[in-house]
C-alpha cells in the first residue's frame, strides 16, 4: 500500500501540472480528494491492514494529501493569473489615442425658421405673444367674425376636444386675447402650433404659424403690403417674384393671399405646388370692424392689419425640401443637413 501512496503522488502531480484551465483543475481535485477520490479509498483501507503497519501508511497518506493540496492550490494561483493576464490583454484600452466626441445637437429646422422670421419682425417694432393650443369657440371663431355655419367649424376641417372647445385652427386667437387686454397701439407676432384636419405633401394635420397684428391710427394697405414685402425679401432675397392676390377671410377686408415663386420646381411646376409655379405662403388684410368691435376698439378710429404664415411651409420653400412629412419623420439623415 505505500507503493500505492507514492505511485498515487507522482500521478496526481502530474496530473495537475497538466491541468489548463480552472474547470480541469477542479475536476482533478474531485478524482484525487473528493468523497469518492482514489485517496479517500487509500484512506479508508489502512483500517485494513495489520496495527503496526498503520501508523505509517496514515503518516505517508497524509503527507501526500498535503502535497496534493499544496499543488493545487498553486495551480490554481497560476491558472488565474494566467486567466486575469488574458482578460487584461482582451480589454486592454490605448489611453493614448484620442476620445470619440459624442455627436452634437442642433436646433431644428423649424426653430430656425422660427427665429429668423421672428428676428425680422422684432426689427419692425413687433413684439412676441402666445396663447393656449386648447381654444374656445368664442376665441377662435366668433370673436374673428366667423359665423356659426362657416365651413371652417364642421368637424371635417377643425379638431374638436368637446363642444365649445377646439384645437386652434390658426394663431389668430392671439389677438384677441391681446387686444382685449391692450390698448392700441399693438403691434405683436405670435408663433405657435395650430391644428386642422388635412394631410398632404404641402399640408400636415399640425402645423406651425406665426401670426401678426399691427393696430394703431392710420394704418393702411400699404402698410401691410410694405411690411410683407420686407420680410420676403429679407428672407428670400430681394430676387423672390411676389404677388397679392384678392382673397376672403372672414376677420379682414380686405384680404389678400401672397405667393412667390416654388423654389422647389424654381416656378416651373411639381407636385408641391400643384403645377402652377406658385405657393402660397400667408394671408392677409385689414383688421374687419367686427373684430374691433369685440376688442373694444373704436373703428372709426383705429385700423390694422393681420398676416398668417405657415412656418412649415417657409421652411420647405427656403430649402426646397419636396414633403411636409420629412419636417416631423425624425430622421437624423434629413435634419443633420441643417
Amino acid at each position: 500500500m505505500k507503493e500505492q501512496i507514492e505511485a498515487l503522488r507522482r500521478e496526481a502531480l502530474d496530473a495537475i501540472a497538466a491541468a489548463g484551465d480552472l474547470k480541469a483543475l477542479e475536476e482533478t481535485r474531485v478524482r484525487l480528494l473528493g468523497r469518492k477520490g482514489r485517496l479517500t479509498e487509500i484512506l479508508r483501507g489502512i483500517s485494513q491492514t495489520p496495527p503496526e503497519d498503520r501508523p505509517v501508511l496514515g503518516q505517508a497518506a497524509n503527507a501526500v494529501k498535503a502535497d496534493i493540496t499544496a499543488a493545487i492550490e498553486a495551480r490554481r494561483n497560476a491558472l488565474e493569473a494566467q486567466a486575469e493576464s488574458e482578460r487584461a490583454r482582451a480589454e486592454w484600452v490605448d489611453l493614448s489615442l484620442p476620445g470619440r466626441r459624442p455627436p452634437r445637437g442642433h436646433m431644428h429646422v423649424i426653430n430656425q425658421v422660427y427665429d429668423e422670421i421672428l428676428d425680422i419682425f422684432h426689427e419692425l417694432g413687433f413684439q412676441v405673444a402666445t396663447g393656449p393650443d386648447v381654444e374656445t369657440e368664442y376665441y377662435n371663431f366668433d370673436s374673428l367674425n366667423t359665423p356659426p355655419d362657416h365651413p371652417a367649424r364642421d368637424s371635417h376641417d377643425t379638431f374638436f376636444v368637446k363642444p365649445g372647445v377646439v384645437l386652434r385652427t390658426h394663431t389668430s386667437p392671439v389677438q384677441m386675447r391681446v387686444m382685449e387686454k391692450t390698448a392700441p397701439p399693438v403691434a405683436v407676432v405670435v408663433p405657435g402650433r395650430v391644428y386642422r384636419v388635412d394631410y398632404d405633401a404641402s399640408h400636415s394635420p399640425m402645423f406651425n404659424q406665426v401670426e401678426g397684428l399691427l393696430v394703431d391710427e392710420g394704418v393702411t394697405f400699404a402698410d401691410l403690403k410694405g411690411s410683407l414685402m420686407l420680410f420676403i425679401h429679407r428672407f428670400f432675397g430681394r430676387d423672390t417674384r411676389v404677388r397679392f392676390r384678392p382673397h376672403f377671410f372672414p376677420f379682414t377686408e380686405p384680404s389678400a393671399e401672397v405667393d412667390i415663386s416654388c423654389t422647389v420646381c424654381k416656378g416651373q411646376g411639381c407636385r408641391v405646388c400643384k403645377h402652377s409655379g406658385w405657393l402660397e405662403i400667408l394671408g392677409c388684410g385689414m383688421v374687419h370692424p367686427n373684430v374691433f368691435a369685440y376688442a373694444k376698439y373704436d373703428y372709426e378710429k383705429y385700423t390694422g392689419y393681420a398676416f398668417g404664415m405657415g412656418v412649415d411651409r417657409i421652411a420647405m420653400l427656403r430649402h426646397a425640401i419636396s414633403s411636409i412629412g420629412h419636417l416631423f419623420e425624425n430622421d437624423l439623415r434629413f435634419l443633420e443637413q441643417f
